[in-house]
């Protein structure tokens, strides 16, 4: 019983592939380039590309269970719904898709607006899916908050205090994974389920601060809500557009946020089977990380 891991080299889909291999599971694992990649033992690297509409049949031909996983893109409507067309051709009945929290509120936002577009296309044609809406992931804050904390004692990301129930990829990634073998195993397809996946708190800019001075020993500022300097940031390593987009995510989240509910922790609780991953815990790690590096 193959699943096929599309963004399997990615923050979530790497995880997703070392979890499903790690319980036995018959992996095959979607990448522009398998040569150039390892993979943990028993996975099948398998060469493919969204854009590549042949490769996709093909790879989508030899699979049972589907993690779409697409990444912010200009294009990332086509892809996704060429991707689940191609997966219907194929007869596949047992998908895992990763949405993003709000999806469906958040219509300013063009990869919020994107992703929800994906989930009525599932909804509509009747497909049998575990959509799944995380909130921000923790380890987004990674390669934008480094310098900023260390050497200007600030903590940079313009998140507001709405709130946001930050979650940390890896559990993202096992709740994923777990969806997939259940979907996998199951007699019948099983019916369509949306899931909110959140983190055990929700956070706003001066309580991420304040974590950040705790664990590291000094006063740590939350910058503000002015996205300019964010925007012009992500500009610096990303393309305008998606900047835009980001500027734009940012600005719902001031006014809105991404709060889980209590039924959603529980739920998530629930479906780990352990305690959820904190900001705090993300923090201490990362510092540590900080502290090894040359």
């Amino acid at each position: 019983m193959t699943i096929l891991v599309t963004g399997s080299t990615g923050l979530i889909g790497s995880h997703v592939v070392a979890l499903l291999a790690a319980q036995g599971a018959d992996v095959h694992a979607l990448t522009r380039t398998p040569e150039k990649r390892q993979f943990p033992p028993g996975v099948t690297a398998v060469k493919g590309d969204f854009q590549d509409v042949d490769s996709m049949r093909a790879a989508m031909g030899r699979a049972r269970t589907l993690f779409l996983l697409n990444t912010v893109a200009a294009d990332e409507v086509t892809q996704a719904l060429i991707a689940l067309n191609l997966a219907r051709e194929a007869g596949i009945e047992r998908i895992v898709y990763l949405s993003v929290m709000h999806s469906d509120r958040f219509t300013d936002v063009p990869h919020f607006t994107g992703k929800h577009t994906v989930e009525r296309m599932i909804e509509q044609l009747g497909m049998h899916a575990t959509i799944l809406r995380p909130a921000y992931f923790m380890q987004n804050d990674d390669a934008l908050i480094q310098s900023s904390v260390l050497e200007r004692g600030v903590y940079p990301m313009p998140i507001g205090s709405a709130g946001i129930s930050m979650v940390d990829a890896r559990d993202v990634a096992q709740v994923a994974a777990r969806h997939l073998l259940r979907r996998d195993a199951a007699s019948e397809p099983l019916p369509t389920q949306v899931l909110d996946v959140v983190g055990p708190t929700a956070l706003s800019g001066r309580t991420a601060a304040a974590v950040w001075s705790d664990v590291l020993g000094k006063t740590i500022l939350y910058a503000g809500d002015d996205i300019g300097p964010f925007e012009a940031q992500f500009r610096s390593f990303a393309p305008g557009w998606m900047a835009y987009d980001m500027r734009l995510m940012m600005a719902r989240m001031q006014l809105d946020g991404e709060l889980g509910s209590a039924a959603a922790v529980e739920r998530m609780q629930q479906e780990l089977g352990a305690p959820l991953r904190s900001y705090r815990d993300h923090a201490l790690e990362t510092a540590k990380r900080w502290r090894a590096a040359p």
